[in-house]
């Protein structure tokens, strides 16, 4: 070989690199998933790194993508915005990563978003509900219920079908808990409902909420909207009914977790929440999704698992389309229309926003039941 032409191929490799060509490898498509793997978030990271290996896992033994083979990464966000960026920095630069899953909480979205968006990257969030989020660029997709539909729809549910009109509100002070409280609110003002108490509490840092609890109370509240995740939603229950203080209530999806009833046992009983998923949904696409998690991991998934796991689908759906070139891929997965995944067919509108529906659940005898639809 001459030199002239060692020179030329060498040229030639570095260009198609540069032009996000050179991403599969050694027959592998990597995948990057950013989530909390520890931390007070970690159940949450956990989740999402099982349901996306399922489904890596799933699409492998069936032979991969040409043959391919999908790779998961696991990086671990930490639930905060800096490390976030970090890792954002680090991904945008490896030319091997064709699109990224993550994160969980729509702040560190927000702050990993135009690192990804300048770099051309699919940013893809199972749990993202903040509604500026897909506002950042172009490259940013979510595969959830934003909280300008979440909000709302309980909002309904609680006025229309439980007749509650004194509704009090207790928020995490972040920029999700804020935006859900805001969304909330809209919806109790359209349907005829009336705010008595608004209170906020310190993620990781508030555990007693009986000053709160006996604020709402006196605002004679009867149902309280929980904008929380389980654990402090677990603490306020118990400190509830320790106080005797027979009110409500009707949580948003993030209190979707087993571990809410194991922690707060009792004092959970007849709450209400919000949920686009169920795990004792009859259909196929359902019962087979929890067989081979339960067969993968030993226990019954949880709706953070559905989502990371459709999410996964649904990455490897655009896949299949156009290979792992990065503008490609982004264009493949905006025009997926009724993809049949777990948490409900999927389409993605003109901002690249899920368009699905929402259920109301029920904890009933220790345990979620489904209520209705929304």
């Amino acid at each position: 070989m001459t030199k002239r032409l060692m020179i030329t191929l060498v040229s030639t490799l570095v260009l198609l690199c540069l032009c996000g060509m050179c991403t599969i490898g050694a027959g592998e498509i990597r995948i990057a998933v950013c989530a909390p793997i520890t931390g007070n978030y970690s159940q949450y990271g956990l989740s999402f790194k099982n349901g996306t290996q399922l489904m890596a896992k799933l699409v492998n033994e069936a032979g991969g993508i040409n043959g391919a083979r999908i790779k998961m990464e696991i990086y671990d966000d930490k639930n905060e915005q800096k490390e976030g960026v970090n890792i954002a920095q680090r991904l945008v630069s490896d030319r091997g990563v064709a699109a990224v899953i993550g994160h969980f909480a729509s702040g560190v979205c927000l702050a990993t978003a135009p690192v990804f968006q300048r770099a051309g990257l699919v940013l893809i969030s199972p749990t993202s509900s903040h509604p500026d989020f897909t506002k950042q660029g172009t490259y940013m997709f979510r595969n959830n219920v934003k909280e300008d539909v979440e909000g709302p729809c309980s909002a309904e549910f609680m006025i229309k079908q439980l007749k509650k009109k004194n509704i009090a509100i207790i928020y995490v002070n972040n920029d999700w808990g804020v935006t859900a409280r805001d969304y909330f609110i809209e919806g109790v003002k359209k349907f005829g409902g009336k705010i008595v108490a608004s209170e906020m509490f310190i993620d990781g840092q508030t555990k007693d909420f009986s000053p709160i609890l006996t604020k709402i109370n006196a605002a004679k509240a009867e149902i309280i909207y929980l904008a929380a995740m389980y654990t402090d939603s677990g603490m306020i229950a118990q400190q509830l009914n320790r106080l005797g203080y027979k009110i409500d209530l009707f949580g948003n999806s993030s209190i979707y977790n087993d571990m809410l009833i194991q922690l707060a046992g009792k004092a959970v009983e007849g709450t209400y929440l919000v949920a686009s998923y169920f795990d004792e949904d009859p259909t196929p696409v359902v019962r087979n999704f929890i067989a081979n998690y339960k067969k993968e991991y030993g226990v019954v998934p949880d709706q953070y698992a559905a989502l990371a796991y459709d999410t996964a689908g649904l990455v490897v759906e655009a896949l299949k389309i156009c290979g792992p070139d990065r503008a490609k891929l982004r264009d493949a997965l905006a025009g997926i229309k009724d993809y049949p995944g777990v948490t409900g067919n999927t389409t993605f509108d003109e901002n690249r926003d899920a368009q699905k529906g929402v259920i109301i659940l029920q904890i009933q005898n220790g345990k979620f039941v489904f209520h209705s639809r929304v």
